[in-house]
């Protein structure tokens, strides 16, 4: 692991994790290393989160797993919600912003998909990622001819495709026309994330510094992607996960092994639970 073991800060008060990625396996598991360390560093007073570009339900499982007791991010911070999934605060993306990204995904030939705070619409019920999305999230999506009248309560709005080059297009466009009036990053290489301008990552570890009275020194953050990026800028210590490119890992002050190695469980140890017995 990157970083020099007398440059890990003391006195993290609050951990705030991305999921997929990071805190769990390629397959979507927690491994019995990951959940002991997330007790561990309950136990020792830290206050411990998740964060992701995943709706409220798509993260239950975990938070009853983990037993957590702070405020979660759901949709990159789009809904802030109590670990019981009642609503704190939500950011909605602008009915006239998401007709006109979905203009600009349709254009690029990506398939699109609208979440609302519940709700997951899609267009066609076998398009690529649909099958491995509801498997993560754990409920179905529903189908619709288009998305007419349903753009009025959108939290995200996601764009998919496994064209590389297509998705970096499209993330250019869609931040160089609509950069002010939304948020929009990958959430994984085949996943464009399009949400509130502060429905976004750093915004996260803002509100949650406000909502627990936790400065962001204070604060670590893991992750594995460019969204996750943003609240490494905004937090004291960030650790990039190793299955992360390198420039995400670059952006961060340490750097762990990937998520098929523990990776997640290692940061823990090092760098957030070894200097407060230091």
């Amino acid at each position: 692991m990157a970083g020099k073991e007398e440059d890990v800060p003391s006195g993290v008060r609050l951990v705030v994790a991305d999921v997929d990625g990071t805190l769990v396996t390629p397959d979507k598991v927690l491994t019995p290393r990951a959940r002991a360390a997330v007790r561990t560093i309950i136990e020792a007073g830290i206050a411990f989160t998740i964060t992701s570009g995943r709706p409220p339900l798509g993260m239950k499982a975990l938070i009853a797993d983990l037993q957590l007791q702070d405020p979660i991010t759901a949709f990159n911070g789009g809904l802030v919600v109590r670990p019981d999934l009642s609503v704190i605060h939500q950011h909605l993306v602008s009915s006239k912003a998401a007709h006109a990204v979905i203009d600009i995904l349709t254009k690029h030939t990506l398939d699109v998909w609208v979440y609302g705070a519940k709700d997951w619409y899609v267009r066609s019920r076998h398009a690529p990622h649909v099958d491995r999305e509801e498997w993560t999230v754990k409920f179905p999506p529903t189908v619709v001819s288009s998305y007419d009248g349903l753009l009025d309560r959108v939290v995200k709005i996601v764009g998919v495709s496994d064209d590389h080059d297509v998705m970096a297009r499209c993330v250019a466009e869609v931040q160089g026309q609509f950069g002010q009036h939304v948020s929009a990053a990958l959430s994984q290489p085949y996943y464009l994330d399009v949400t509130h301008p502060k429905a976004n990552k750093g915004e996260v570890v803002s509100a949650l510094s406000a909502l627990l009275a936790i400065p962001t020194a204070r604060i670590a953050t893991i992750g594995d992607m460019p969204n996750d990026v943003l609240m490494f800028q905004r937090s004291g210590v960030s650790i990039a996960m190793g299955n992360a490119s390198l420039d995400v890992q670059h952006a961060a002050t340490f750097v762990t092994t990937s998520n098929t190695e523990d990776g997640f469980a290692r940061a823990m140890e090092r760098f957030v639970l070894r200097p407060q017995t230091a």
